[in-house]
């Protein structure tokens, strides 16, 4: 199968779905002309660019979302600085990029190749935090203190530079010791000391998570792999010390961000995942490795159970987290009501189970996630001493349609992928497979293999398995038009 036939069944499998795989020429015309448009200055930008900001995210991205800086302070305290970009400067309201981006509310990251929710003009270049450009943020200003809580923040907007564009696989691999630095640790002054100071903060913020029941998994996505234009390999896409680096930083920002809009009194767009309501099966998970976990969903046990098996048995791990993550079940987006006064969060917040925190407003990401836009416009709001640009009606409806259109964007993406998977199995019909059971219900039970990294249906022997499970599978059909793999027991 070509990166085109790939392409093609992408192409229709959004639009089965209600998602739109292009952009009509109003949108393009309209994210062309934001080229033009004039340079923002005011007495509210700070100027910051003399700081020393920095980027990690994979080697093949361009839609840069945020930079971050940090700075030492006394107790073991640290200032750290995320600046996420200022998107809603060039995309705004009711025009025909926004309407666009409110549709499909996320971009689409096929094995086909991505389909972008802004035009690449903004996403990848007038609003992407690219090496070596002015860049108009929005800046999270966080103090951690030294056992890893965030002790204070604030908001505000700023003009920012990026000075290096590093990847999570060279920075993870220098980090622990594997290889040598990044060209730009050695080349641009001060870098070196930001990054080994990012990686212990981010190490504290996670271990105050962790006290508090946040999860610590490790799942595995399939990365489709392309030689002379074809499709030849599935390959695991793994986590790293510099992912979960920039992840334990955007849960941070996304923590203070809420927090800003309740001080604030307005009304936010939250992220939560409620305790998982397949406890049982988790229970029965941790007993077939000789732990009790309590009658109730309980984040901490959980997560000493979790990082238990991950020293005992690191290569079986992945396999347990993906069983534990499906059980949880995906998470949705809500809305937080505006608290009379800013009144401070409490126990009735929608909170996130796996996250262990009650205040998650997803602000990170305005370039490939519509909340993230729609947060950053309360935000500047707020700052601008404005009323909020959304109604609590509004909000509740975006929300709603979002939470919808990430399941269908999920949806196309494993369509998509069990596409790509179909073709590379072909030839091996018959052949035997080590696999996990990662689904199983009324609509029927689905399973893993591991090399190509993919899933399929069992249709036969299927009886008595449950998430998690492990067994043999033998393969049976396929059909990548219709994006189908059959497995039956082995």
């Amino acid at each position: 199968m070509n990166p085109t036939h790939l392409h093609q069944l992408a192409v229709a499998a959004m639009r089965t779905r209600g998602l739109l795989p292009v952009f009509t020429p109003a949108v393009l015309q309209e994210a062309e002309a934001a080229r033009h448009a004039s340079p923002e200055r005011g007495a509210d930008i700070r100027d910051l660019r003399h700081l020393t900001w920095f980027s990690i995210d994979n080697e093949d991205t361009r839609d840069l979302d945020q930079l971050s800086v940090a700075e030492a302070l006394p107790a073991g305290a640290t200032r750290l600085m995320v600046a996420i970009a200022d998107v809603d400067y060039l995309v705004r309201p009711g025009g025909a990029v926004d309407d666009h981006a409110a549709a499909n509310t996320t971009s689409v990251y096929t094995a086909a190749g991505i389909f972008p929710m802004l035009p690449e003009v903004l996403s990848t270049d007038l609003t992407s935090l690219h090496e070596d450009q002015d860049r108009l943020a929005v800046v999270v200003d966080m103090l951690v203190a030294a056992d890893g809580t965030v002790a204070e923040s604030d908001i505000y907007r700023a003009l920012v530079l990026n000075r290096a564009k590093l990847t999570y696989d060279a920075v993870s691999a220098w980090l622990d010791g594997t290889a040598s630095a990044p060209l730009q640790i050695a080349t641009v002054p001060g870098l070196e000391e930001q990054v080994r100071l990012h990686d212990t903060v981010a190490s504290r913020l996670r271990l105050w998570r962790q006290s508090r029941g946040a999860l610590n998994v490790n799942t595995i996505a399939a990365r489709p792999v392309f030689k002379d234009g074809q499709l030849v390999d599935l390959q695991p896409d793994e986590k790293n010390r510099a992912k979960n680096l920039i992840a334990d930083l955007m849960i941070a920002t996304n923590g203070a961000t809420a927090r800003f809009l309740v001080n604030k009194g307005f009304p936010s767009i939250r992220r939560f995942l409620q305790a998982p309501r397949r406890w049982d099966r988790i229970e029965a998970l941790a007993a077939s490795h000789g732990v009790s976990l309590p009658a109730v969903p309980d984040a901490i046990a959980l997560d000493r159970f979790l990082s238990a098996r991950r020293a005992a048995d690191p290569a079986g791990f992945p396999d347990l987290s993906l069983a534990v993550v499906k059980l949880l079940g995906s998470g949705e987006y809500a809305t937080a009501p505006a608290r009379t006064g800013g009144a401070a969060l409490d126990g009735d917040e929608v909170g996130h189970f796996g996250l262990a925190i009650n205040d998650y407003a997803h602000s990170t990401a305005p370039n490939r996630r519509f909340p993230d836009l729609v947060t950053q416009r309360l935000l500047k709001a707020a700052l601008a001493g404005e009323p909020p640009p959304y109604s609590a009606e509004q909000l509740a409806e975006i929300a709603k349609h979002c939470t919808l259109q990430e399941d269908n964007a999920s949806k196309v993406e494993r369509q998509v992928l069990k596409a790509a998977g179909a073709y590379l199995l072909q030839g091996r019909i018959g052949d035997v497979f080590d696999a996990i059971v990662t689904g199983a219900a009324a609509k029927g039970t689905f399973v893993r293999i591991s090399s190509p990294l993919l899933e399929g249906r069992l249709v036969r022997g299927f009886e008595g398995l449950d998430v998690g499970d492990t067994l043999h599978v033998r393969l049976v059909a396929v059909n990548a038009e219709k994006s189908f793999i059959d497995f039956e027991r082995a």
